[in-house]
């Protein structure tokens, strides 16, 4: 029984060990130059204007949040498409529920204004 796993051992092994070899390559081959831009905490070279702890504005968390909850509801599209035939009827009905509540929420969001940015 535990034989038949030996060639996933085997496989998981080797992944590790070249991906160990790969890193420890960068190391020893990557040049080493460094100097006061690179080792600074920020990312485009020069220091901030304000403090990183900065207030945003809640319309940019709404927008992003709306975002996420709109993209993760239309990704359940895609395995409803594959299995439509096997679910028939019942699962159109269903799907079509799920959009036309998606619709109104997504009417809702744009009467308040949740989509407008000044």
């Amino acid at each position: 029984m535990l034989e038949n796993y030996l060639p996933i051992l085997i496989f998981i092994i080797f992944g590790l060990a070249v991906g160990g070899i790969m890193i420890l390559l960068g190391f020893i081959l990557a040049p080493s130059r460094p100097d006061s831009e690179k080792l600074s905490p920020y990312e485009c070279g020069f220091e901030a204007f304000e403090d990183a702890r900065m207030k945003f504005d809640v319309r940019y968390y709404l927008v992003a949040i709306l975002f996420i909850i709109f993209d993760l509801e239309i990704a359940f599209l895609f395995p409803w498409a594959i299995v439509l035939k096997e679910i028939g009827w019942f699962g159109f009905f269903a799907m079509s529920l799920f959009l036309g509540i998606l619709v109104v929420g997504f009417i809702y969001e744009w009467k308040k204004g949740a989509l407008e940015w000044e």
